[in-house]
């Protein structure tokens, strides 16, 4: 049997999830600096499965404005460029036939601007995954009042529980959307 604790924890770990996801998410999105995790939701189409890029490569970043893909298997090497090309990443790929080396341009102001907006959206989606998962209690409150295992007063201040939760971690991931602003912003 279900109490409102259960619910509740449960609430809180899943939107503390949704948090670190749009925090990774975030690292993502290329600033100024190169970083080995722009590329990590890459995924190439290898032998018909889609496989992150960081599992098919080893990543380097010899410099501040270069990343470096060294493949663990050299025929998958076009597979990853064209991945890299058909990304939203804007990079620009060059190979050697050995590994692929990818220049980070400076960005310009038109570009940063077109970043904050992939940001913004990524937020947006994590707001909304964060208020899906409050929705998601509150229905699963109602059975329990429905099932009488559960009293009004009870019910209510559950309700007044998972509504901070709510709060807390939408303000949460608008933190990190403001960080990431400026850094995506700052020259």
């Amino acid at each position: 049997m279900a109490t409102t604790d259960d619910l509740i924890g449960n609430a809180q770990t899943r939107m503390g999830k949704s948090v670190e996801h749009a925090r990774n998410e975030f690292n993502t999105v290329r600033t100024g600096r190169a970083s080995a995790s722009l590329l990590d939701r890459i995924d190439i189409d290898y032998y018909g499965t889609m496989t992150p890029l960081k599992q098919l490569a080893t990543i380097g970043v010899p410099e501040a404005r270069m990343l470096t893909v060294q493949p663990f298997d050299p025929s998958s090497i076009r597979a990853i460029e064209k991945a890299i090309q058909e990304s939203d990443l804007g990079l620009t790929p060059s190979n050697d036939g050995k590994m692929i080396r990818l220049p980070i341009p400076q960005l310009t102001e038109e570009r940063r601007k077109e970043l904050v907006k992939v940001v913004r959206g990524l937020a947006e989606e994590h707001r909304v995954a964060v208020r899906e998962i409050r929705r998601d209690a509150m229905k699963h409150l109602k059975e329990l009042v429905d099932k009488a295992e559960v009293g009004a007063d009870d019910e209510r201040r559950a309700e007044e529980r998972v509504q901070k939760l709510t709060d807390d971690h939408t303000k949460q991931i608008d933190e990190l959307l403001k960080h990431k602003e400026a850094e995506v912003m700052e020259v």
